[in-house]
């Protein structure tokens, strides 16, 4: 009786040790899980940089890479609203300016504040509603430069434009990652 007891426990606990979405991160789980993303480097450096990576799960994985996000995106809203203060926008009174950069930080804001709503999704295993927040996130910078294409004369930063471009592919990630979490 005990060793069908043994080996039926054996084959319950078996297959969420084996499921990447239950199985704890080292160096190697983190390199798997990031083959399933666009930006492999990206993943396995941002990951790499997080100690808790390490004893993370496929879950874990997504909810430090959405943490990189936020960070960034909330980086970049602080940028933007500091650029109100010392650009030419403040010293000129240029009004077109400082409505984009105004639009602008609040755009990465509101990507900041999609990225929350993801890990909460994502704790809560709402696994498509998550995805559905990072997707968001990841359009709110396509926002900020339609503000400034809407005023010719303006020219998009390349400051900014780095700054799009990193959120986006951070969001990649994620999403690469939440793919495979099998909802």
């Amino acid at each position: 009786m005990a060793t069908a007891t043994t080996i039926l426990l054996f084959f319950i606990v078996l297959p969420f040790q084996l499921h990447p979405r239950f199985a704890k991160a080292d160096s190697n789980f983190i390199q798997k899980t990031c083959k399933a993303t666009k930006f492999y480097d990206l993943c396995v450096s941002s990951l790499k940089s997080v100690p808790t990576s390490q004893n993370a799960d496929a879950k874990g994985l997504a909810t430090i890479m959405i943490g990189i996000g936020i960070a960034n995106s909330t980086a970049t809203s602080s940028y933007l609203s500091s650029q109100l203060l010392s650009s030419g926008a403040a010293r000129t009174n240029d009004v077109v300016l400082k409505k984009v950069l105004k639009e602008c930080a609040d755009k990465y804001g509101f990507a900041a504040d999609a990225l929350q709503s993801s890990a909460q999704d994502l704790e809560a295993e709402s696994f498509d509603y998550a995805y559905l927040h990072v997707t968001a996130a990841e359009d709110y910078p396509s926002a900020c430069r339609n503000a400034f294409r809407r005023f010719p004369v303006l020219a998009y930063p390349p400051e900014l434009a780095r700054r799009e471009d990193g959120l986006k592919r951070i969001c990649d990630v994620v999403l690469g990652i939440i793919d495979n979490l099998g909802w």
